[in-house]
């Protein structure tokens, strides 16, 4: 096995297109014979004929180390050994497996068969019998090698040896966990003579005319003659270019609608799902017919929490319908094609997809890209096999609008190989590639987390091109339609600042959407401990030497699919409807951001809600409002009315756009988009106070007069409060964003100015007829950065307290604070809230978009995020009125002139700080508690911009 060479694979069949054919097929998933050996030169040489009694066992499709030979290692950009291209190390393990099988019946019937391996990590040497059948390089693309002289009737032994490194690893440094083996499935195919071998459908539409053209390449065994039968458009044709099937309804991601075609020859049928649809660009703008489309995208990787990248059917299908239910209409399949049937699903459902080649040299940024394959030729034969198995096996999918030739890898002429195979072979889509800025050989100039003002200008230059002085290739890439195929990193709390990119890429035509990074968090089953809880764990978790830590972790869902906050806000930035309530309640504007719907799939509703009661209910006619347009709708007069009863709390109209009938995403009723007026009510003059005060209290409110702290609030007893302006650093605080380049991360910055440890003295403390004042100073050990507190204690009538702080800073900071806010500390683990405001998932300043104003009640565990790597989570903002449960009573909360943040976490921000996983926490014993008159936002610096 030669595990060092720049070539593709050897004895593959040409790579054709995934087909539903009526030809037999068996599967050879199941339980093999297994065992690893720590290197190639340490494996046996008899793998292929020796007894297997003493071998273990292993699941196919699976990998190795998910099932307990040897372990995972995540890196992202490092590789985990020597950059020495094309060596892999000498310590690469080498699985050997071995299944002994009967041929079906079936199968045997037709004296041309071929063995199928969908994915093999990272390279293989493949036997049947005692027939060398070949190699593989391309470890997420299709091999298929032709067994008609090696199969038998009766026992066949198939053996396959597998490299966790080869040549090949040098390509697939793809940001992801390292999981050799057979991790897709094995399917023995009988052909028959006279079959179908490949089929091309080109489903073109004409906006213009509505009808459809097709252009049919068929390729048959002996040259046998085929037909195309579409019955729903009476289609019978021979294949060819051109063939006119008259008025067609068009394929969209909105409007996926699909076509069953059979290609018929006189032994088999084979059936492809087409869409017709036409993708270009015309003035820098990405059309699909004819109209311009957004691509409100994610990034995918192909990962579950057990078995890695192992296809579930059930679990994909899950994922993508998530995925529409929370607006996402894009994917790009970063960083290699997926498993074949998830295109099927993109087709089904409805998305923009970029199916991007199995390729990514990353590794070598850190040689400063010297010996970058990209650029080598000895490489571009490996470079265009992985492209054309790319193309050809998913050529036939309506939902593909562009192949991305892959991943970071820098530029050279192997890639513009790739990009002009490509063009030549399927103009009928687009060609991407984010790596070279140039962009002359792809049709989109795509990046990766320019900062806004950046996007502002690519947007702007397009428009105005005279205004900007640009070298001929900047001129040429003027023409191009603009996309991000990440622009935000959803690490940890965040991502911040989607708002403010979705509006710059509505603003310009040019910029035609963007995806997000990424999808899923990529965390690792670790095994039960007893507790039945589940323990995810990240890089460095299994003793790599070679680690990226925690930045697998990066998903907009969670491993096991559960919704982020930061997939809930995203789905509101991107959502297809936006509605504005118009400030006196007399109307709301419907702004339609569908590419190709009008609104008559759904329905419109508005309520009123006065301080947690519904007053007033109703729906609204759905007006005409093509895509792209927006319309003026009035509301009934009881929205803005004058009451009689004046809102004490808040007085909210809320309008929501939902679905009017079941979809294949989602049911009736499911809600698309909302929009608010909401009326505080903070200026309330408090009740007068009632009580005299002593240095240790005043009404129910029971002071310390050594600290000036809080002992006890009427039965309940309570800590507090200090200035905070520190939190428990996010993933996006610990990292350096793009916009910042000379500084270190804003979490470095934090401690080195001491705001995560400051200490409080006491000034003073002093009684009045009516009040209790306490001054205080707290401080940054090392420094003379300070914040005075004038705190005042007032009981007033109705037996509440109020608190008047003055907070003032010295003028001696060195860095920005992350809030500025009181800290209170109560007995016991927190048992729940209820808030009025803006809920009820957790929000900041620039990660707020799905909130919404209401009265909302959260249990213990919605008041936090249980995130992998603990970190700052769970602050609402802009609240009125919050009442903290915990187990020996409750804390109501009202500010009397400005609207609140508020925090509660059953830990301390030390405690958060200094956890690497979730599930090494304390158990929870106290309750802490902030109210924050300002907070920073969260950002993206882990990729991207940090906090505006």
């Amino acid at each position: 096995m030669d595990i060092a060479t720049t070539l593709p694979g050897t004895g593959s069949l040409p790579p054709r297109a995934r087909l539903r054919s009526d030809a037999p097929a068996q599967s050879l998933d199941g339980r093999w014979a297994f065992r690893v050996s720590p290197s190639l030169r340490g494996a046996p040489a008899d793998w292929r004929t020796a007894d297997t009694a003493g071998w273990g066992s292993i699941v196919v499709p699976g990998h190795w180390n998910l099932q307990g030979y040897g372990t995972p290692a995540y890196s992202n950009v490092q590789m985990p050994f020597p950059v020495d291209p094309p060596f892999p190390p000498d310590a690469s393990p080498i699985g050997d497996y071995r299944l002994e099988f009967t041929a079906s019946g079936s199968v045997l019937a037709h004296g041309r068969r071929i063995l199928r391996f969908d994915g093999i990590e990272s390279a293989a040497e493949i036997w049947l019998n005692d027939t060398l059948l070949g190699t593989t390089r391309g470890s997420r693309l299709t091999h298929e090698f032709d067994v008609s002289g090696a199969l038998v009737a009766g026992a066949n032994r198939l053996a396959v040896r597998v490299a966790q490194f080869s040549d090949a690893t040098y390509l697939e440094n793809q940001d992801m966990w390292w999981l050799p083996g057979i991790f897709r499935s094995v399917t023995l195919l009988g052909r028959p003579a006279g079959g179908v071998d490949d089929v091309f459908l080109v489903a073109d539409y004409d906006p213009t005319t509505a009808e459809g053209v097709l252009d049919a390449a068929v390729t048959t065994d002996g040259g046998a003659t085929a037909r195309i039968v579409i019955d729903e458009l009476a289609v019978d044709a021979a294949p060819g270019a051109g063939i006119r099937v008259g008025v067609v309804e068009p394929w969209t991601a909105e409007t996926p609608r699909l076509y069953e075609a059979r290609v018929i020859t006189a032994t088999e049928t084979a059936t492809v799902r087409i869409g017709f649809r036409r993708v270009e660009t015309r003035d820098a703008v990405l059309l699909v017919n004819g109209a311009p489309i957004m691509l409100r995208g994610v990034n995918r990787h192909e990962h579950h929490p057990e078995h890695g990248r192992v296809f579930d059917p059930r679990v994909v299908r899950d994922e993508l319908l998530l995925m529409k239910r929370h607006n996402i209409n894009a994917v790009r399949t970063s960083h290699y094609p997926p498993h074949p049937e998830v295109l099927d699903l993109f087709d089904e459902l409805g998305f923009w997809i970029i199916d991007e080649c199995d390729l990514e040299s990353h590794g070598f940024e850190h040689t400063g890209w010297r010996g970058n394959p990209s650029a080598d030729p000895r490489w571009q034969g490996a470079y265009l096999d992985r492209m054309r198995r790319t193309v050809h096996r998913d050529k036939n999918h309506a939902s593909v609008i562009m192949w991305s030739l892959g991943n970071e890898s820098h530029h050279g002429e192997n890639l513009e190989a790739m990009a002009s195979w490509t063009k030549t072979f399927d103009p009928s889509r687009l060609v991407h590639y984010e790596g070279d800025w140039s962009s002359r050989y792809v049709d989109v100039y795509s990046r990766m987390y320019a900062p806004f003002d950046e996007v502002r200008e690519i947007g702007e230059e397009a428009l105005h091109p005279a205004a900007f002085d640009r070298t001929p290739d900047e001129m040429h890439r003027l023409t191009l339609p603009f996309l991000q195929c990440e622009f935000a990193h959803a690490m940890g709390t965040g991502p911040g600042g989607l708002d403010e990119y979705w509006d710059l890429f509505e603003r310009y035509p040019r910029i035609a959407g963007g995806f997000v990074w990424e999808w899923l968090e990529h965390g690792i089953l670790a095994p039960d401990d007893g507790t039945g809880r589940r323990r995810f764990l990240y890089g460095g978790d299994f003793g790599e030497d070679v680690h990226d830590g925690n930045f697998v972790i990066d998903g907009l869902v969670s491993a096991d699919r559960v919704p982020r906050p930061g997939l809930l806000h995203y789905a509101a930035v991107i959502a297809p409807v936006v509605l504005r309530v118009a400030d006196d309640r007399t109307s709301v504007v419907i702004e339609n951001r569908h590419d190709f719907l009008d609104l008559s799939h759904l329905v419109l509703s508005w309520q009123r809600v006065v301080d947690g009661v519904v007053t007033d209910a109703g729906e609204l006619e759905v007006p005409a409002c093509t895509p792209r347009s927006s319309v003026t709708v009035s509301l009934p007069t009881a929205a803005g009315e004058a009451r009689a009863t004046v809102a004490t709390v808040a007085d909210v109209v809320t309008v929501t756009a939902a679905t009017a009938a079941a979809t294949a995403w989602a049911p009736a009723g499911h809600i698309i988009a909302n929009g608010q007026s909401v009326r505080a009510s903070v200026a309330v003059a408090a009740p007068e106070a009632v009580e005299p005060a002593a240095v240790d209290g005043v009404g129910s409110v029971s002071l310390d007069p050594v600290t000036g702290r809080v002992a006890r609030l009427g039965g309940l007893e309570l800590s507090g409060p200090v200035v905070g302006v520190w939190r428990a650093p996010t993933d996006n605080d610990r990292d350096l964003g793009n916009d910042e380049p000379d500084l270190p991360p804003v979490a470095v910055r934090w401690h080195e100015a001491g705001i995560d440890r400051m200490v409080t003295r006491l000034i003073g403390i002093e009684a009045t007829d009516a009040a209790v004042r306490v001054r205080t100073r707290t401080g940054t050990p090392i420094r003379d950065t300070a914040i005075d507190a004038d705190l005042v204690w007032t009981a007033l009538a109705d037996g509440s307290v109020r608190l008047d702080a003055d907070l003032v800073p010295n003028a001696r900071w060195s860095t920005d604070w992350a809030r500025l806010g009181l800290d209170f500390e109560l007995p016991g683990a927190p048992q729940g809230m209820d808030v009025v405001g803006f809920g009820p998932m957790p929000s900041y300043p620039d990660l707020r978009a799905g909130a919404r104003f209401g009265w909302w009640s959260l249990a213990a565990d919605e008041l936090t995020v249980p995130n992998v790597r603990p970190q700052e989570s769970g602050s609402r903002i802009d609240v009125l009125e919050a009442t903290v449960r915990v187990s020996g009573g409750a804390l109501r909360i009202r500010s009397l002139d400005r609207p609140f943040a508020i925090t509660v976490s059953p830990h301390s921000r030390g405690e958060l700080a200094a956890a690497a996983h979730d599930w090494e926490l304390p158990a929870p014993e106290r309750t802490y508690l902030s109210v924050d008159l300002f907070q920073s936002g969260v950002g993206t610096a882990t990729c991207g911009p940090g906090v505006l």
